[in-house]
This record gives C-alpha cells, sequence and structure tokens, in this order.
C-alpha cells in the first residue's frame, strides 16, 4: 500500500494552482489538508478543488505549520520564501519552496542551517531539470561525453513578455525581476549541467530601459509603469573559481529575436551543445564538424503522444520519494543558494559598478 502524504500549501496564487496543485493531483500520493494565503478566499478556492473534504484554510502560515503535515510547500512571493520555509523546518516539516530560493544569499544560507539543523528535507522547485531535454544532457555530463566544459551561455531572454500579475513587478516583494524570475532557471540548469557551484567573481548590469514605454506590444497586456519597479533585462559575466566562465542574459522585454528560455550553450573540449532547436550536440568526428540531434521522443510513431512525463509531476515524484524512501534529491538546497549568491552579486555589481569577488 502506497504512502500518503498530508501537506499544507502556503500561497495558492498562480504557482500553485498552474504548477504544483495540478501536478499533486496528477501523481496522487498527496493528501492537501491544509492552504494559506493572505487572501482567504484564494485559499478556500484551492481548497475546494484540491483539497480534502476536510482541509482547512488558514491566513496565517504561522497557524498552518502547527497542523500534523509531513510536508509544507511554500510557493509565495520570493520575500517570504525564506521565514515560511525555516518555520515550517522548525515546526519538523518537510519542506518544497518555490524558485528562486530566496531574496538574499543570507536567507539561502539560513534555509540551508536550518535543514541541516532539523534534519528536514529542503529542496526548490526547479523543475527544468526534470525536462527529458535536461535530463538526457546531464547524463553526457555525467559520463564526460563534453570534456571540460569551460564557456557556457544561460539563456532567459523574452521579447516582450512581461508579467502583469501578481507581484512581479514589485522589487520590494521579488527582489528583482527577470534576472531573479527566470534568469534563476537558467543559471540553476548551467551550474547543475557544468557541476561547478564554486564562483571566483561576477560583474553585472542591469538595464530599465523599456519599462516606461506605452506602446508595449506585451504577450500579457500592457504593463503599468508606476508599478514597474523591477529591471527589464540584466546580463551577468561569471567568472569561477576553475577559470571556466559563464555568460548569464535574462529579459522580460528586449528588442531581440534571439529569444530562448531555461536554456543553456555548454563549450566542452571534446563536444559543445545547446538547446536551441531540440538539443543539438557539435563536436568534430572523423576529422569532420559534425552535429547530432538526439531523438528525445517517438515522433511518427503510431498511437503515440510522445513523452507523457510533465517535468512538474516528476518534481513531486523525487519529493514524495525522498521523504518516504529516503531517495536522493535532484535539487539540492546548496547548490539553490549558490544560484541565488551569483543572481544577488549581479544585482550588487550592476549597482555599485564593480565586480564582485567572493571569498
Amino acid at each position: 500500500m502506497m504512502k500518503v502524504l498530508n501537506v499544507g500549501v502556503v500561497g495558492c496564487g498562480g504557482i500553485a494552482n498552474n504548477k504544483h496543485l495540478p501536478a499533486m493531483k496528477r501523481v496522487g500520493n498527496f493528501n492537501i489538508v491544509a492552504f494559506c494565503d493572505l487572501i482567504e478566499e484564494r485559499a478556500q478556492k484551492a481548497k475546494e478543488e484540491y483539497g480534502t473534504p476536510d482541509a482547512r484554510v488558514y491566513t496565517d502560515y504561522q497557524e498552518l505549520i502547527k497542523e500534523d503535515l509531513d510536508a509544507v510547500y511554500v510557493l509565495t512571493p520570493n520575500s517570504s520564501h525564506a521565514p515560511v520555509a525555516i518555520a515550517a523546518m522548525k515546526a519538523g516539516k518537510h519542506v518544497l519552496c518555490e524558485k528562486p530560493m530566496a531574496k538574499t544569499f543570507a536567507e539561502a544560507q539560513e534555509m540551508v542551517k536550518t535543514a541541516k539543523e532539523t534534519g528536514k528535507i529542503l529542496t526548490i522547485g526547479y523543475q527544468n531539470r526534470y525536462r527529458g531535454d535536461s535530463q538526457y544532457l546531464k547524463k553526457a555530463c555525467v559520463n564526460g561525453d563534453l570534456g571540460e566544459v569551460y564557456y557556457a551561455k544561460a539563456h532567459a531572454i523574452r521579447r516582450r513578455a512581461v508579467p502583469t500579475w501578481g507581484v512581479f513587478l514589485d522589487a520590494e516583494k521579488q527582489g528583482g525581476g527577470p534576472l531573479i524570475d527566470i534568469g534563476t532557471h537558467a543559471l540553476d540548469l548551467t551550474l547543475w549541467m557544468m557541476d561547478n557551484y564554486e564562483p571566483a567573481s561576477v560583474t553585472g548590469s542591469v538595464f530599465r530601459k523599456l519599462a516606461d514605454q506605452k506602446d508595449t506590444g506585451n504577450a500579457w497586456g500592457d504593463w503599468d509603469p508606476e508599478i514597474f519597479t523591477v529591471e527589464d533585462s540584466a546580463f551577468g559575466f561569471i567568472k569561477m573559481k576553475n577559470g571556466a566562465t559563464i555568460h548569464l542574459e535574462a529579459a522580460w522585454a528586449l528588442n531581440s529575436l534571439e529569444v530562448d528560455e531555461a536554456k543553456t550553450t555548454l563549450c566542452g573540449t571534446k563536444a559543445g551543445v545547446d538547446m536551441k532547436d531540440g538539443l543539438r550536440i557539435n563536436r568534430i568526428q572523423y576529422g569532420r564538424q559534425c552535429v547530432e540531434k538526439p531523438a528525445l521522443d517517438a515522433a511518427g510513431v503510431a498511437f503515440y503522444d510522445g513523452d507523457a512525463e510533465r517535468p512538474e509531476d516528476e518534481e513531486q515524484k523525487v519529493f514524495y520519494g525522498a521523504i518516504v524512501d529516503g531517495k536522493p534529491l535532484t535539487v539540492l538546497p546548496e547548490q539553490a543558494m549558490v544560484v541565488t549568491q551569483i543572481l544577488e552579486a549581479i544585482y550588487e555589481s550592476a549597482k555599485t559598478g564593480k565586480t564582485i569577488y567572493f571569498e
């Protein structure tokens, strides 16, 4: 008989309703017995759609974490990731926290420290690691197929797709714009593939150049410049302690036709790879330049719908397996902490005009 986990959800907005709650329902190993949101109606609505018949609704997470729960999902704005996750772990719950791990590196460090002290599982919602192309590329990297990866690009560029809902444009609640929102996914993928979490220095540029324009052409309707208090694009030049170099690009609005999101380009001594058009591996073979495109689905096979596994479902299964069977996590909090460290340094470098050096 498969064990079912009793879980609580803090934050019942877009990421809860579009990602975690449907995924938990599909996977089926979770009873969602407690819902918390500052807006009570939102928690009530989520409960009616996804909760057990006797699920409780709260507006204060401190009340929710008193419940007899196996795990808590922290799906709130970035500024409250750390306080909610830390309180939940101290209350004896395992935690899955949405990305980015925290608004600041100091908060992320405190989260890792609390996980160690309490012995509770902590993982961060970087679901792009569970994609088919990401999993294939990770195996190639672990196997050494690329050799030493010494140059990489982390891509998170949208031409005009600024999220106009929720608190995305609020610097205080989010800690930043596209860099901390989508740049975080691209950087996470890149560091994970390189298996390199030792940054030496970061130089960053952050821009707010298009946010005051009235004729926006935005995918989700015009944004309001008055509440657009974050950057519209940001770029980072990251040097690692072993000399490897990463170029990170992130934008919600940029006059560019080169658009890619949650993708990486890796250049190694044996081969290179990008995610531009599926997965493309480039190498020299028999004295010739060649490009390989692995078949990552069964396209063209009759009666087959392709890869049915969704990354967000895999994320739930891994979290479940870690709690119930002690299986390894895919996203370690120590890794996510370094992502936050680098993002913070890009903002700091842009503000001061100086390169940020790490100890």
